[in-house]
């Protein structure tokens, strides 16, 4: 097959699903201006040569359910092998190497206590070749999960992002409660394997009726427990440099740098954290010059900010699910 280049038609079907990655391609193609033809055969290459996938992800901070960021620092044999092991749990997000390959950093959504123990006080503290073991509480979210980097692209007009923001069957629940239920698992495990599943390959996962799959998804998403992401190789568009920052503000001034960083277009996460520093952030760069620039003008005038430690993420190893990306 022979691969093409991204183009500005291909970042605006990327914010498009983005904002509704469920949308079908009839209306992502009447916004876009093109025909259902262009969308699907984009969205084919897309997903071929760049990695696209449209997963369904649980907001795990909406879930009320505890969020960890690790650094192990590791012995430069070790860190490969351990970051490819941690990626296979099923209560890692993220897994990355970074600083030279020596450590491995990743994000934890432990629904349990008892998962949180095991990984924390009984494999790691086991594994000989981990040197040094750092854990993060995350205490808050100012950007990230629903909230995705692609929104700050610019590649849409805000009447086509309007146009494409998706419209729900049902009402919120009455309670206001959010939750995935132990009768949803079977629904939110087929949309984090491919989120733009049908209705007939959902009803067939899950064994219960079409309306009643339509119904039960439009309340996830509305309630926020579950929403629809759009991945990708960010080095194909040209933004091949991504890191991560661990910054210490001044207590006083933790609210207005989150707030501030959530704003800034290179920064596709960021989180109140405990720890040895108080925010974490991860920023996605054109190249090392970009981040230079980020650090000394964007961040570095920011005030509050009394300390900030780069740690370039090398090799993301998995996005979600178990899915080495290189």
């Amino acid at each position: 097959m022979e691969s093409h280049a991204p183009d500005a038609l291909d970042r605006q079907l990327l914010h498009a699903l983005d904002i509704d990655g469920r949308a079908p391609f009839s209306r992502l193609a009447a916004v876009l201006g093109v025909s259902d033809q262009t969308v699907a055969r984009r969205f084919r290459r897309l997903r071929a040569e760049v990695g696209v996938r449209v997963v369904g992800v649980r907001d795990v901070e909406r879930l009320g359910q505890e969020r960890w960021m690790l650094r192990l620092r590791c012995t430069p044999d070790a860190a490969d092998a351990i970051a490819r092991a941690l990626a296979r749990r099923p209560d890692t997000a993220w897994i990355g190497l970074a600083s030279g390959g020596t450590e491995v950093v990743g994000m934890t959504r432990m629904r349990t206590r008892g998962e949180h123990d095991e990984l924390l006080l009984g494999k790691l503290p086991r594994t000989p070749s981990i040197v040094e073991i750092r854990a993060h509480q995350l205490l808050h979210g100012f950007y990230g999960g629903p909230s995705g980097w692609l929104a700050k692209q610019g590649a849409l007009t805000p009447d086509q992002a309007d146009a494409l923001r998706p419209v729900f069957d049902e009402p919120p629940a009455p309670d206001g409660v959010t939750s995935i239920t132990d009768d949803d698992e079977p629904l939110v495990t087929a949309l984090e394997a491919d989120g733009r599943a049908s209705f007939p390959e959902l009803q067939k996962a899950t064994g219960r009726s079409e309306s009643a799959v339509r119904r039960r998804l439009d309340q996830l998403r509305r309630s926020g427990a579950l929403f629809i992401d759009v991945q990708f190789d960010t080095d194909a568009f040209g933004y091949g440099t991504r890191a991560l920052l661990w910054i210490t503000a001044a207590p006083s001034a933790l609210e207005t740098v989150g707030r501030a960083l959530a704003t800034h277009p290179e920064v596709a996460f960021a989180a109140a954290t405990a720890g040895h520093s108080n925010v974490v952030a991860v920023i996605v760069c054109r190249d090392t010059q970009s981040v230079y620039r980020y650090l000394n003008e964007s961040l570095g005038r920011l005030a509050g900010v009394q300390h900030v430690e780069c740690a370039p993420v090398l090799r993301t190893v998995k996005q979600l699910r178990y899915e080495e990306r290189r």
